[in-house]
């Protein structure tokens, strides 16, 4: 036995030893990789504190790689054509020549912002219709299906094998075995739950689907922090949605944890389809390694009067945070009021300098955030940060009918930004995320009339109130507060 007692006692010395060098080997690491001092500080504490776990988590979850590392776009032809345009545009603007009405002008500033960040060309021949929940959004989405005759594109985080997924399942099939091309990108983690069957039928009729950033060892941990949070539907380079909605029952009915769900989808007719298209196309290239070019995939942009819309994306394949850049921008540069629907309030600290100066400037900030939640963890995080934003005036309200999903950003009535992404860490700074930018006083009056809709279905939440509420409360806000960064 004290032959057995020694072997096992250096063995756990030998394990701890290992596991020392390890975590010192990787606060290293992420004291060299320059983050933000937030996300810096919370890594190392987590490994300080919770070492095992924290461990497991950063090597699952924590590491970040150089972008050009993990995804180029060199080769994607349609990019430098977009490039050659925005250059132009933003020539325009400098010397004063940008020819369009005078009221967008007012965000001029947001225009050159995306121009220089992330080559979104400011279209202008475009209608944008708002869609409401899943019902209108799943009606409007299956119809255009319908009518494609030459090709039908689809890059979601979520499908699942439910209801709706196999009626869209069915329709896809149809226009495939029609001769309509059919291609799918679908995120790993987001549709795990994806059954083989479903897509191999798909793929049996000619539908060609591909998984984003497959996770499968050993490169699980290089992966699986990177999700593909986008929502796109392009049919015939002529039709385009995205938004919050995912394609899952739940949009539509609901569930038993959270009630209905609330959320906002847009479908877009005109130039800013094309934008659409290059950002499947940039993704598909990168999931297949095939170009999708030509006039049949991208429409000749008309310059036609319409709706102003800039689509913009981000993500590991972007060198800027661009849609973060813009949130900040949009907030820091408002002159009468900032409206956010969001479903985590998780902001990185230049998103709550910007809301607090805001509201600390007599603009009316108004944010609404659901009071139940589809995650625990991102509930309490997103709670934490109500108290601060309250002393600075920004008003807070809960959701009381189900869960709202909405990621929605309003400011001065003349600018309305609907998309994939929420107002926190991983859809700033991880996620692959899209969002358009709409520049129109009629539009952004339909936005604001829902959200005074949703306003209504909400409960302000008064400083004074929320002070009071129970020290088990705060002190799950403070332990989520610290993992904020993490999430």
């Amino acid at each position: 036995m004290g032959i057995f007692d020694n072997s096992l006692q250096s063995w756990l010395q030998l394990v701890s030893l290992v596991f020392l060098i390890t975590s010192v080997a990787i606060a290293v690491i992420i004291v060299m990789e320059k983050r933000s001092p937030f996300k810096t500080i919370a890594w190392i504490l987590a490994l300080v504190l919770l070492p095992i776990i924290g461990l497991v988590f950063y090597l699952f979850l924590g590491q970040e790689y150089r972008k050009r590392k993990l995804w180029s776009k060199k080769g994607i032809k349609d990019l430098e054509r977009i490039r050659e345009l925005t250059s132009r545009q933003l020539r325009k603007i400098n010397s004063n020549q940008l020819d369009t009405k005078g009221d967008i002008l007012e965000k001029e500033k947001i225009i050159s912002l995306l121009l220089n960040n992330s080559h979104s060309l400011l279209t202008t021949g475009n209608e944008v219709k708002l869609l409401n929940n899943g019902e209108a959004t799943f009606e409007a989405i299956l119809n255009a299906i319908d009518k494609a005759t030459h090709h039908i594109h689809l890059e979601y985080y979520i499908i699942d094998d439910d209801e709706i997924g196999n009626q869209l399942k069915r329709k896809l099939i149809k226009k495939s075995r029609e001769g309509v091309e059919v291609r799918v990108i679908i995120d790993d983690v987001g549709s795990w739950s994806l059954s083989k069957r479903y897509i191999r039928e798909l793929k049996n009729a000619g539908v060609e689907l591909y998984p984003f950033m497959e996770v499968r060892f050993p490169r699980l941990t290089s992966r699986l922090n990177y999700r593909n949070h986008r929502k796109i539907v392009v049919i015939d380079g002529e039709v385009g949605f995205t938004g919050g909605i995912n394609l899952a029952d739940r949009y539509k009915t609901g569930n038993k944890k959270v009630g209905q769900w609330r959320d906002t989808h847009i479908q877009i007719t005109g130039d800013a389809v094309s934008c659409l298209q290059v950002i499947f196309a940039a993704d598909w290239f990168f999931v297949k390694k095939e170009n999708l070019a030509g006039d049949k995939y991208f429409k000749p942009f008309s310059e036609a009067p319409g709706i102003p819309v800039q689509i913009t994306s981000s993500g590991p394949d972007s060198d800027w945070k661009s849609i973060e850049q813009a949130y900040f921008t949009a907030i820091a540069g408002a002159k009468q009021h900032v409206y956010i629907t969001t479903p985590y309030l998780i902001p990185p600290q230049d998103i709550v300098s910007a809301l607090k100066t805001a509201a600390l400037g007599n603009i009316d900030v108004r944010i609404i955030i659901p009071e139940r939640s589809d995650a625990r963890v991102s509930k309490w995080c997103s709670f934490s940060f109500v108290n601060e934003l309250l002393e600075a005036g920004v008003k807070v309200y809960f959701y009381q009918k189900g869960f709202i999903h909405s990621k929605l950003l309003i400011v001065d009535s003349i600018l309305s930004s609907v998309g994939t992404t929420n107002l926190d860490f991983r859809s700033f700074e991880t996620n692959f995320e899209i969002n358009a930018f709409i520049y129109d006083k009629e539009f952004t009056e339909k936005m604001i009339s829902q959200f005074n809709i949703d306003l209504g279905n909400s409960k302000e939440i008064v400083l004074e109130e929320w002070s009071q509420r129970s020290w088990i409360n705060k002190l799950r806000e403070s332990l989520a507060h610290i993992v904020s960064p993490m999430l």
